[in-house]
């Protein structure tokens, strides 16, 4: 069975939405790398609909750029990309396909198919539904030293508990702590 590999820009207050209004300050070399570590060892990137128009807004114009950010971006475009929504998408990035029928069903058997890792980047409520299914392999959790104060965070109140173990941790230069944890029941 793929392994399916989650990761996400985390404040330290739990919130998760518009990273990119709060994450940047704390973006350095050391970021970038266990990013895209987590990212390439991906042939498949599962992404939600938001996240995907995102990255298809921005690397495609950046492999086309080259320069220091092009392996990256053409990694991500050579990937296959599986888009998770419930309305019926026009996928403009090459490589990229919808996910059909039911989430939990389609990521089960994505999972079983032939291939190496999925890896996955933002898409907060995909996430979130497959941590509950019990689908996510690792959690990548990338945790900024700030509290935003409002938004939307990773896990909601009242739902059921998700036990989780650490399986590794790194501090960066930054104050960012690198997390990885898998589910406690393995």
């Amino acid at each position: 069975m793929r392994k399916l590999t989650a990761g996400l820009f985390i404040a330290a207050d739990g919130v998760v939405e518009s990273p990119d209004q709060w994450h940047f300050p704390y973006f350095d070399e050391e970021m970038g790398a266990a990013v895209g570590a987590q990212l390439a060892a991906a042939d498949t990137v599962l992404l939600g609909r938001a996240t995907y128009e995102s990255f298809a807004e921005v690397w495609p114009t950046r492999e086309d750029a080259g320069g220091e950010e092009g392996g990256m971006a053409k990694a991500l475009g050579d990937a296959r990309k599986v888009v998770v929504s419930r309305s019926e998408l026009e996928l403009t990035w090459r490589n990229s396909e919808q996910l059909q029928g039911d989430l939990v069903e389609g990521v089960t058997a994505l999972k079983q198919e032939e291939g190496g890792p999925i890896g996955m980047s933002g898409s907060v409520s995909v996430v979130r539904a497959l941590l509950a299914a019990g689908l996510i392999d690792e959690l990548h959790l990338l945790v900024h030293p700030i509290a935003v104060g409002r938004g939307i965070r990773l896990f909601e109140e009242g739902v059921d508990p998700i036990r989780l173990k650490l399986l590794s941790s790194t501090a960066f230069a930054s104050g960012v702590l690198n997390t990885v944890y898998g589910p406690a029941d393995q």
